[in-house]
């Protein structure tokens, strides 16, 4: 992102610009000198002429030759500016994709860790009954145990969260000015990462989930470059 301005200045030199003396510049400097100090016209004439504006270059026009040559110098540094840029939104491509990659292989293991995680919910749920010292009523037992699995629930989160990652990898595709698009879809990604972590009551899971932001925390860095 930004901006670059260009401005082209040409200075001729040599015998392609003349020096002339700015004769009215002059008189009205020597007019004023001669009011101030008492030498004679010639020293007066050799203050005016080393004062600002005393002389006057003429310049000629370039010519369409050289004109050309210039015409030619700015394409080849625009051409060498667009190749660059063009390299180097491969480079940031390869890496979004390989960091959405990452993002969707850890979703893979959250995804494969979800029935342990139950299993431990139900554990800890039914050893907190027990410790109370009371029997564990069966009904009840499943009364609890459907809030908590409903509470915790992270079926919603996972689907979004693919889906997300598939339409990051999408837009990459497209060849539009994506940059804010990008951003957006990433503030989608971290809202489910987010809210996985917040359920997850799991310790395993909570790890992948901060795998998962570290490797977003990399896309929103990289996606500020991206017009």
């Amino acid at each position: 992102r930004g901006k670059v301005d260009f401005n082209l200045f040409v200075e001729l030199t040599g015998e392609s610009s003349n020096s002339m003396v700015n004769e009215a510049v002059v008189k009205q400097y020597m007019g004023q000198l001669s009011e101030i100090s008492d030498g004679d016209a010639t020293e007066l004439l050799k203050m005016a002429i080393r004062l600002p504006d005393a002389l006057k270059t003429e310049r000629e026009e370039i010519d369409q030759s050289e004109f050309n040559q210039i015409i030619e110098a700015v394409d080849a540094a625009l051409e060498a500016i667009n190749n660059y840029r063009s390299s180097e939104g491969k480079a940031l491509e390869t890496e979004f994709l390989q960091r959405v990659i990452n993002i969707g292989e850890l979703l893979d293991k959250v995804i494969e860790m979800d029935p342990q995680r139950i299993d431990n919910v139900k554990e800890r749920l039914r050893r907190a009954i027990s410790e109370l010292k009371e029997s564990v009523d069966e009904n009840r037992f499943e009364q609890e145990l459907i809030y908590y699995l409903e509470k915790y629930d992270i079926t919603e989160e996972k689907v979004r969260l693919k889906n997300h990652l598939d339409y990051f990898k999408e837009t990459l595709e497209t060849h539009a000015s994506n940059g804010k698009k990008l951003g957006f879809i990433s503030q989608e990604i971290g809202r489910e990462i987010n809210t996985i972590g917040s359920k997850a009551n799991f310790a395993p899971m909570q790890q992948l989930v901060v795998q998962m932001k570290d490797e977003l925390e990399k896309i929103k860095e990289q996606a500020l470059n991206v017009l």
